[in-house]
């Protein structure tokens, strides 16, 4: 059994009956090297353009957190076939140097040390779903891709810190609309969007593995 539980950002985190409520953490629903990208702060988190070098935290930080973000329904070895699919130390490394998206990472400092904690993606453009075109009026567009957080940095504000990196850095990459897909069933994640100024807009569906998933398509202006 499995049911819905609050991080401390408001966003919502799928965990298994009896586990403690913050357990796993999945905040939000895939880069380069960009110029005036601040670093912004959260408490002892940072949140910077992902390098080349990061490849391989960013694949472990996702590794470990998109089982615990995947709804009830869907199968694990659907789960485990996306990750070696979309989620592997290569895919970060093509993700990486793609012209059309960014990855931005949430980092803590421990004196000289920084580990990566978290990360989100934001891929420029809406695809070609035409359920997602016609959800996203506002062009050009921003899609917020991903966001993830490790379980053991879900009460630092690493999930906001990320979402505001992310709006900002589309808002100065001239975009006129954010958008993102989140699980239909995931209404704790709705709110930690609506929080930052996100509206549903549309629905759509995808395939993970042998199974349908179906998202509100939620959109803000910039």
């Amino acid at each position: 059994m499995q049911r819905i539980a609050k991080d401390r950002d408001g966003a919502a985190v799928w965990v298994k009956q009896g586990a403690r409520s913050d357990t796993p953490a999945r905040l939000g629903t895939e880069s380069g090297r960009h110029s005036g990208m601040s670093t912004l702060a959260a408490m002892a988190i940072s949140v910077t353009p992902a390098a080349d070098a990061d490849a391989a935290a960013l694949a472990a930080v996702a590794a470990a957190t998109f089982p615990l973000a995947c709804p009830p329904s869907a199968a694990a070895e659907d789960v485990a076939a996306f990750i070696a699919t979309h989620l592997s130390v290569q895919c970060f490394g093509d993700y990486l140097t793609d012209p059309d998206r960014i990855v931005l990472s949430a980092s803590d400092s421990d004196g000289d040390s920084h580990r990566i904690v978290g990360y989100t993606m934001l891929i420029r453009g809406v695809g070609t779903d035409p359920d997602i075109g016609r959800a996203v009026r506002q062009r050009p567009a921003v899609e917020v891709s991903k966001m993830y957080v490790l379980p053991s940095h879900h009460s630092t504000g690493a999930a906001s810190a990320l979402m505001r990196a992310a709006i900002d850095w589309a808002r100065a990459d001239g975009a006129a609309a954010a958008w993102l897909g989140v699980n239909e069933n995931n209404a704790r994640a709705q709110r930690f969007y609506r929080k930052h100024g996100f509206e549903i807009a549309g629905s759509r569906t995808f395939r993970l593995g042998g199974g349908t998933e179906s998202d509100f398509v939620m959109v803000r202006s910039l």
